[in-house]
């Protein structure tokens, strides 16, 4: 099973190169086919930033246009898509400082690796099971939790827990080093869970079943 996924993603590799490949040589029309499977990972990380949906848009279109303006600097020394992923994380970065260019960042968002959080008490710390996410109820609260986190762990959580990038394409992409991808990560993990257990432990839950181990994401 493991050596039959791993050719399956040399090969999207191979595939993606040629792809790349086409483009270069004016075959300009196949750049859409080549960010398709993308484009969810990134309006995800501009909307992450931004947390505006016409703003997320507008930058994702913004950086798919910069991608295909700037192709011929990409090297392949990261993979294709978090090449893409980070020149939208830049994009809407930048966005978010012109609009707040007068507005001092909240605390939470300068926060810096030394800081501690400390996770509240409650009565089961076992995880979300996974089958829950597929209510919409259950969707909406964490979205609304998110926005509780400060910048740099939402940034995190969502492409690492969320978008599925592994510790070091979400380091490449947000210009961070690994170690600082874990310790946000941690934090993140543990603030939603707080801010999640009132409901997972009352109404939301009743009928439902915990199975330890299993990410709520």
């Amino acid at each position: 099973m493991l050596g039959r996924s791993i050719a399956l993603e040399r090969s999207g590799e191979l595939d993606e190169a040629s792809l790349i490949r086409r483009v270069l040589s004016g075959e300009h029309e196949v750049f859409y086919e080549l960010i398709r499977p993308y484009e969810r990972r990134v309006y995800a990380a501009a909307f992450a930033i931004l947390r505006n949906e016409a703003d997320a848009e507008d930058v994702a279109q913004e950086a798919v246009l910069k991608a295909f303006k700037h192709i011929r600097q990409f090297r392949g020394e990261a993979r294709f898509s978090t090449w893409l992923i980070q020149i939208t994380v830049n994009e809407a970065r930048m966005r978010r400082r012109k609009a707040h260019a007068n507005i001092m960042e909240p605390i939470a968002d300068r926060q810096d690796e030394e800081g501690n959080y400390t996770p509240r008490d409650f009565a089961d710390w076992r995880e979300i099971p996974s089958e829950t996410l597929e209510r919409n109820e259950v969707r909406q609260k964490l979205a609304e939790a998110l926005t509780e986190l400060g910048q740099i762990y939402r940034e995190v959580f969502v492409l690492r827990d969320m978008q599925h990038f592994s510790i070091e394409e979400t380091a490449k992409a947000l210009g961070i080093s690994t170690a600082s991808v874990k310790t946000r990560l941690l934090r993140a993990r543990l603030m939603l869970r707080d801010l999640l257990a009132p409901g997972f432990s009352g109404a939301w839950s009743s009928r439902l079943s915990f199975e330890k181990g299993t990410k709520p994401w």
